[in-house]
């Protein structure tokens, strides 16, 4: 993703590295990065693998509560519901060691569950 903005940005005539007391262009870039963001992780979470590349590798993949394909408007909910539960401290992300059902904040507000590819182990670094 970060390759997609180093290519794409200069095309907008943003800087790269903005001077950190150009508030405009930094939230430029912010902006920018949050809908790219929003467009990889919600179209991969919402498509037929049901997992971003990252996810894959590990063998995990992502479902509604019932086990379903995930809709591109649920997966956008599940992406923006990270916003938020990074912007608590991450405890949003901490809850998931605590729940029953190991969902964190994010996976609560738009309904979905993190699985394991049944078989599937992880790579062994």
């Amino acid at each position: 993703m970060s390759l997609v903005l180093a290519l794409f940005v200069p095309l907008l005539g943003l800087p790269l590295a903005p001077e950190l007391d150009d508030f405009e262009n930094r939230i430029k870039l912010q902006g920018i990065s949050a809908f790219v963001g929003w467009l990889y992780y919600a179209g991969f979470e919402s498509s037929a693998k049901q997992a971003t590349p990252g996810k894959q590798l590990f063998g995990i993949f992502v479902t509604d509560t019932q086990g379903y394909r995930l809709s591109f408007a649920r997966a956008s909910g599940r992406y923006f519901g990270k916003m938020l539960s990074g912007l608590i401290l991450l405890i949003g992300y901490i809850m998931a060691a605590f729940t029953k059902r190991r969902q964190a904040l994010h996976d609560m507000l738009a309904s979905t569950l993190v699985f394991q590819h049944p078989g599937n182990k992880p790579p062994v670094a």
